[in-house]
């Protein structure tokens, strides 16, 4: 078991239970639910994944509430029948993050005591406040003793990233000098809810480099940085924080040391994972994180990514650059940066990736594509390289993607930016246009089901109609 422990849903879930649990006359209420597990490396997160309503008699609200044993067994039996872990919520009269009482702690217990033994998972248990803020305790039963610790946050994914953090585990970042003009634009609130996301940047090139260097300047306290790649000649013209001397070095090495260089927190944790995103190590580290960009230049990785978005919940910023050519000369460049996850169009739909491409790219035969493979309609020409201003723009729209995901300002949607005309478009909502579903079924399923090929079917069923 991971030593820490959160809790995910998607914004419709969230609202489905809000409705449920936060009566208008002024009493409490339960019901069960389901959980996946995702399990990293330092993290065991709970995906809510269905919904038990009770039935005709199974609880009974008189003030506080109750539930019959027989509520209890249809859900062990659920549970058991999909592999998955219990949840029990309750809703409290009180906002914020919510603490257990001496009667929830008792009745968690209770539950846990045949919950942990019956579905081989601890048993969640979440308080749901009066303005919308969840709080968790993850319950473990070990021989039969009964122990229960706080979850360090509650992620809602949706349009937004809204998160509940527990202060006494992750508290507000305290204040420096060096980052209160940061603080001055986004407010102390928004400021403590942002930087206290673990973001994962993925890929440590031209693109990410500068992501990493714009999180630690913007007072981000928890990084994770994944490439298993080292610093080459071909680099020096536009990796952040590479120079001569740092050839051969690891480009994670390079960035960490850029970003603790860089940071206006008073504290930063970054962690090197110096592997490919496809590797088990990779993968794994991944699911740590709350947030997570996709600077990658190759097509399995990024469908890997795309995955990860809906089954474990996790947003993903990706960001593609197409320079083009013609008989040589320069002609143009386009750049493209979304955020996928639920309620958003996948990366496939939205032309970051093609199906073919990745699976080439999986059997070791795709040599050596460019940031090409981040816009639709593949390279024009021979070359397809990139420079330093360009990864630099592109760095900067994948950040407003993240400021815009976690403050709720805005959904910015697909942003396409044309360098002949000086246009950037703005696709507010292209999930309906592109009547994209194929990855509906991979919502909160974790590692529990695997299909590369969901886009290409649903797009052919689309056209069959």
């Amino acid at each position: 078991m991971p030593e820490h422990s959160s809790v995910a849903l998607t914004s419709t879930v969230h609202d489905d239970l809000a409705t449920f649990l936060l009566r208008t006359d002024g009493q409490e209420d339960l019901m069960f639910a389901l959980y996946v597990p995702s399990v990293g490396h330092e993290r065991f997160t709970a995906l809510v994944s269905d919904l038990m309503y009770p039935e005709d008699g199974e609880r009974e609200v008189h003030g506080n509430v109750s539930f019959t044993g027989a509520y209890l067994e249809r859900v062990y039996r659920a549970a058991l029948a999909k592999g998955c872990g219990v949840i029990m919520l309750h809703s409290h009269l009180g906002p914020g993050w919510q603490d257990a009482s001496d009667d929830d702690i008792r009745a968690d217990q209770r539950v846990a005591r045949s919950a942990v033994p019956a579905t081989g998972w601890p048993l969640i248990s979440m308080i749901l406040g009066t303005d919308g803020t969840w709080s968790a305790r993850v319950w473990q039963n070990e021989e039969g003793e009964v122990t229960g610790n706080w979850a360090t946050h509650v992620r809602v994914i949706g349009s937004q990233l809204k998160v509940s953090y527990a202060e006494h585990l992750r508290p507000s970042p305290p204040p420096t000098r060096r980052h209160r003009r940061t603080v001055a634009v986004w407010g102390p609130e928004q400021q403590a809810a942002m930087t206290r996301l673990s973001v994962g940047v993925v890929g440590l090139g031209s693109v990410g480099s500068q992501v990493c260097e714009q999180l630690a300047r913007s007072g981000f306290t928890r990084l994770v940085l994944i490439d298993h790649d080292r610093v080459e000649q071909h680099n020096l013209d536009r990796l952040t924080g590479a120079y001569p001397e740092n050839l051969g070095e690891l480009k994670v090495d390079v960035a960490a040391r850029n970003a603790i260089r860089s940071s206006t927190a008073a504290q930063i944790d970054v962690r090197r994972v110096p592997v490919k995103i496809t590797s088990p190590d990779g993968y794994r580290a991944a699911l740590d994180c709350d947030v997570l960009f996709s600077c990658v230049d190759r097509p399995q990785p990024r469908r890997l990514l795309n995955h990860l978005a809906y089954a474990h919940l996790i947003p993903v910023i990706d960001g593609g650059i197409r320079v083009r050519h013609r008989q040589n000369q320069f002609v143009g460049v386009n750049w493209q940066v979304q955020t996928t996850g639920p309620m958003r169009p996948c990366l496939a739909c939205v032309g970051a990736f093609g199906a073919g491409e990745a699976d080439i790219d999986a059997k070791g035969l795709l040599d050596n594509p460019t940031y090409v493979s981040g816009l639709p309609g593949g390279a024009e020409g021979p070359s397809s390289e990139n420079v330093f201003t360009f990864s630099n723009a592109v760095a900067s729209m994948e950040m407003l993607q993240l400021f815009a995901l976690a403050t709720g300002f805005q959904n910015f949607g697909v942003q396409r930016f044309d360098f002949n005309s000086g246009i950037t478009e703005a696709y507010l909502d292209e999930r309906q246009p592109l009547n994209c579903r194929c990855q509906d079924h991979l919502i909160a399923t974790a590692d529990t089901v695997v299909d590369w090929h969901a886009h290409d079917l649903a797009l052919e069923a689309h056209w069959r109609t």
